[in-house]
């Protein structure tokens, strides 16, 4: 199937061209950025080798579902989504950390704690917590953005030590980050699902702060089945979940863990079908809305053709 893994567009007034782990930023000089958002799959900071069918539409319709949903509390970069995976909107000067917000003691938090950690991000865990146990109340938990390699965790009094945002602007970050998570809880409730946890990216633009990158995708957040979550938990047993968790796991269960040395498992055409089935399903029950799959016999020319068109206009 046709997943795009590379993108080398033309663009029209690029002057740069930065390329993350799933996506690929086109910086233009009239101050506007366009998103392309690939099939790449990123684990354990790492890219794997082979690209997810409609995985790029997947994220980049239900961040921008959100960011419409949320741009009542917070401005948001986005303009316009030209094409079915690609963004575009207003250049930010990005902050230097992501906000991660948990509402529950799962995934990485809950291995730290399983290891003897009590302390995430100079936040303290109380003694006694079960795995997927709701906090008392959700706790944000920044990390460094890190250009290549690891993120690492921060604190919040690392950030303001090291002048890597204001005071000013960061309690603002955390008030945003707090609201957004309250609004992304209330619409997963109305799904049937619970938000578990989720990382906000911001910037800054002519003095403003906006909510940038995307937002409450299966890629940046993870998610409960609400039935069922209580008996789960009382029984100790494993939570359905929305996630890209099951592709750690699988990694995991085949050696893999992003560690030097470790080699990415083979990945199957059938295991590349069977995430692209996922997502889609993450879509569906995130969104409540039936996934229209583009026409994906040239993607690069589809891509090409609208976002010029939205460039002209």
């Amino acid at each position: 199937m046709n997943a795009i893994t590379e993108t080398n567009f033309k663009f029209p007034g690029v002057k740069n061209i930065y390329k993350g782990k799933v996506r690929d930023v086109y910086a233009m000089e009239n101050g506007l950025m366009v998103m392309v958002v690939s099939d790449r799959i990123s684990a354990f900071d790492v890219v794997l080798p082979k690209g997810i069918p409609y995985k790029g539409q997947v994220l980049n319709q239900i961040a921008e579902k959100f960011l419409d949903a949320t741009s009542d509390i917070v401005p948001n970069w986005k303009i316009a989504s030209p094409d079915p995976m690609v963004t575009a909107g207003h250049y930010c000067e990005p902050f230097a950390i992501e906000m991660i917000i948990r509402g529950f003691l799962t995934g990485s938090s809950w291995r730290s704690y399983k290891n003897g950690s009590r302390m995430i991000c100079g936040v303290p865990i109380p003694e006694g917590m079960q795995e997927h146990q709701a906090f008392g109340e959700p706790i944000i938990t920044p990390t460094t953005k890190a250009m290549e390699g690891h993120d690492e965790d921060i604190s919040r009094e690392e950030i303001l030590k090291q002048g890597i945002v204001s005071e000013e602007d960061y309690v603002l970050l955390e008030k945003y980050t707090r609201h957004l998570f309250q609004r992304g809880c209330e619409i997963a409730d109305k799904m049937g699902l619970i938000l578990v946890d989720t990382k906000y990216e911001f910037g800054k633009k002519d003095g403003q702060i906006y909510l940038i990158d995307e937002i409450h995708t299966p890629d940046s957040s993870r998610y409960f089945y609400k039935e069922g979550y209580a008996d789960r938990f009382l029984k100790g047993e494993n939570q359905k979940q929305l996630s890209k968790e099951f592709v750690r796991e699988w990694l995991m269960e085949n050696g893999f863990q992003g560690k030097e040395g470790q080699q990415v498992p083979k990945m199957t055409d059938e295991f590349v079908n069977l995430v692209s089935e996922r997502y889609i399903e993450l879509y569906e029950n995130i969104t409540g809305d039936k996934f229209q799959k583009a026409d994906i016999s040239d993607v690069e020319a589809r891509i090409e053709k609208n976002v010029l068109e939205f460039l002209k206009g």
